[in-house]
């Protein structure tokens, strides 16, 4: 059975419609590859440039080995309220680049802000990322991080400093999870999303805010001019995958959000995508506030926020720092430390190096 037959099993579907997806939307969006991703009012071509990593430009990058033989866990731990740390990376550079969408082909994309690591562009592959550098805390963190640049008028608005991002169990069962394959990558959300899919979708948390706004699709039309206030969004990515590609046609359908067990509130990961990896949530801080009229994203209004994700971690780093906070059930910060916890140690060292 080729590739593309046996993603189009069928098997997605059929997860969607027994059980319900985590997250507010409350319907399963079909993660079946097509010629294009068809949303409401909007068509967005899927990728088929070769690169070293697809050279036959397919789409399909297969994971080398395969990860079979698991079935979701539906195991209930101790409870822990925590169970995540963070990876604290600040932006290097912008560029009309998007090596997951548009591998090979620079300046094809609108701007994206990067984050993490220093060399990504649109020729970016595992090995290239590896040999980066980085913004990050954590030298061993040599992923990269993108979403659209965010524009005041025609002025970029770039986040300063280390911005936060989380790496948390989306699984009821947090000692399930392992660490991200070298080489995974995907998209959260789209460019084309409409106003509605956004604001439904399984990764939507609190939208944009600002001040005492919260819960917003597109931008609020203004924000109190305080030197603390700054426009917010936070917005979780799909952290269960399937075992067998590092990335698909449409660099989402090799990934899904957990789902609710039917009659429990346990959060597990869908038959068909069994794996449960870290849960990253993007938590953005940009700095503009006072009249927003002209605030903008290159890739649109508010409503057609995204993000891109290319795992490089070392991977001793991540394991550590994965097995530590997530499996440990603690609240790390960017060391594997939880301060609420200082019996538990430190996954990294001071240096945020493993010891």
């Amino acid at each position: 059975m080729s590739r593309r037959s046996k993603i189009l099993s069928g098997a997605l579907i059929t997860s969607a419609l027994l059980l319900t997806p985590l997250g507010l939307s409350g319907v399963a969006a079909s993660s079946t590859p097509s010629a294009a991703v068809v949303h409401t009012g909007h068509t967005m071509a899927l990728s088929t440039a070769s690169s070293p990593e697809d050279p036959d430009g397919d789409g399909y990058i297969p994971a080398n080995p395969p990860v079979t033989g698991v079935t979701p866990s539906t195991q209930n731990p101790p409870h822990r309220y925590f169970h995540e740390f963070q990876a604290n990376c600040s932006v290097s550079h912008t560029r009309p680049d998007d090596p997951i969408v548009y591998p090979q082909q620079p300046g094809k994309s609108h701007d994206h802000t990067f984050m993490g690591n220093t060399t990504t562009n649109a020729g970016s592959t595992t090995a290239t990322l590896s040999a980066g550098g980085t913004t990050c805390k954590a030298p061993g963190d040599l992923s990269g991080y993108w979403m659209p640049t965010l524009y005041n008028g025609d002025k970029p608005v770039l986040p300063v400093g280390p911005q936060v991002i989380y790496y948390k169990a989306g699984v009821t069962d947090y000692t399930s999870v392992r660490p991200f394959p070298k080489g995974l990558r995907f998209v959260v959300g789209s460019p084309m999303q409409s106003a509605d899919e956004f604001r439904h979708h399984p990764g939507f948390v609190e939208g944009w805010e600002c001040g005492d706004s919260f819960f917003n699709t597109e931008f609020p039309a203004s924000c109190p001019s305080r030197p603390d206030v700054q426009l917010n969004i936070r917005f979780q990515a799909p952290s269960c995958w399937d075992g067998r590609y590092l990335d698909t046609p449409d660099h989402k359908s090799h990934m899904a959000y957990p789902v609710v067990k039917p009659g429990t509130n346990d959060n597990v990961c869908p038959a068909d995508h069994p794996v449960a990896l870290p849960m990253i949530e993007f938590k953005m801080a940009f700095p503009v506030n006072g009249d927003m009229s002209k605030v903008r994203l290159a890739s649109g209004p508010g409503h057609s926020f995204h993000y891109d994700f290319f795992n490089a971690w070392d991977d001793r780093t991540l394991k550590a720092l994965v097995d530590h906070c997530v499996v440990g059930g603690l609240q790390c910060d960017a060391r594997g430390y939880d301060e609420t916890h200082p019996e538990a140690g430190a996954a990294l060292g001071t240096d945020y190096r493993l010891p």
